[in-house]
């Protein structure tokens, strides 16, 4: 297996019990209706910036659907395709739903849309300790994620995602490189 496919290959689901990724690693969820385009693109971009900043070790990342309707489905062909053009894989992935647990589990929780939002609240039973945020949040305008099933339009996602990726690990590194 090469090592640029290594990163991003799907991981199966940490225990339940403790943190996702180890106590140092941060952990993020990214979070979109399906979990067959929008939150895999932003994945398996996440894990492709990390690996290329030597930064790997230090995270840990997933993705999950707030629906039940995609569960066990791959990356929708499209995504998949847009991923691929710009060198990055996401074979073995498929579609899981958000749950409560999550929440304990990962440090950030990251929506694509508003409707996410309200779904990852409801599922997890609010934001008691301000996990939940948009992903164009992290950038220059913040907003929503354009969503390709309905749009058809994968290069927007694609900007939006990468755009969103680079500002969140951006506002991590430097937190971590002030944290000490």
């Amino acid at each position: 297996m090469n090592k640029e496919n290594l990163s991003c290959q799907s991981h199966s689901a940490p225990s339940l019990q403790g943190r996702a990724g180890g106590e140092s690693a941060t952990s993020i969820l990214f979070v979109c209706h399906g979990n067959i385009c929008r939150s895999p693109m932003a994945e398996f971009v996440m894990k492709d910036l990390v690996e290329k900043a030597g930064l790997a070790d230090q995270f840990y990342i997933e993705s999950a659907a707030t629906s039940t309707e995609e569960i066990g489905n791959p990356v929708y062909p499209p995504a998949r395709a847009k991923l691929a053009e710009h060198g990055i894989g996401c074979r073995g992935k498929t579609a899981r739903q958000m749950t409560r647990a999550d929440y304990d589990r990962f440090d950030l929780l990251i929506g694509m849309d508003r409707w996410n939002i309200r779904n990852m609240q409801r599922i997890c039973g609010d934001d008691p300790d301000g996990k939940i945020h948009l992903l164009m949040d992290y950038t220059e305008r913040p907003g929503e994620v354009a969503d390709p099933w309905y749009t058809g339009n994968f290069d927007a996602t694609w900007r939006d995602v990468l755009e969103g990726c680079q500002g969140l690990l951006n506002k991590l590194s430097f937190s971590v490189s002030t944290s000490f």
